[in-house]
């Protein structure tokens, strides 16, 4: 197994990680991913939402959290309050609506600059991987643990998967960008 092999799951790592955060970006259509994760101050204890109601999607438009236990749905709101979503929940007893409002042109604009930026951080943690293996390979040359040849050619399968998952975060960045803009 080289060390391209042994570290390639850095390079996952980027991807899943920019998954994750561009699943946490609104974009205007309902998505239960939007809360699920929201932290609710249940009993003294922070709790992901998802763990105390179920989160449905009923149109385009809403999102609507059951609680499970009833006496928790004005934390819930709390919670929800308090994020940066920007969304202003409606507690009907025992459910609460979430009314997903349209995103202005600027606020589109503004959450398109933070996909790009989240992309690029992505990319940094690439290239830093990149250069962390690329000096393990020349370490291993200057000890005559491999050859010149296998150090290039080394260079040349670590650039080729480089370059992969560079594309597929550049892929992941443009769609989320092309959903926000999208009306």
């Amino acid at each position: 197994m080289s060390i391209i092999d042994e570290k390639k799951f850095q390079f996952d790592q980027a991807v899943s990680h920019l998954k994750s955060e561009l699943n946490n970006i609104r974009t205007g259509r309902a998505n239960p991913v939007l809360v699920e994760n929201l932290q609710v101050d249940y009993y003294g204890t922070r709790t992901p939402l998802i763990q105390l109601a179920s989160i449905s999607v009923p149109d385009a438009k809403s999102i609507v959290i059951q609680p499970w236990d009833k006496n928790t749905a004005k934390d819930i709101e709390k919670a929800i309050h308090n994020s940066q979503l920007g969304l202003n929940p409606v507690n009907e007893g025992n459910i609460i609506r979430l009314p997903i409002p349209p995103l202005t042109e600027e606020r589109r604009k503004d959450l398109s600059k933070i996909v790009g930026q989240k992309a690029e951080e992505a990319k940094v943690s690439v290239r830093n991987t990149r250069e962390e293996i690329w000096k393990i390979i020349k370490d291993q040359k200057n000890k005559s643990l491999i050859t010149e040849d296998d150090m290039f050619t080394y260079q040349k399968e670590l650039q080729e998967i480089v370059d992969d998952y560079n594309s597929q975060l550049q892929k992941l960045g443009q769609e989320k960008e092309k959903e926000i803009l999208t009306i």
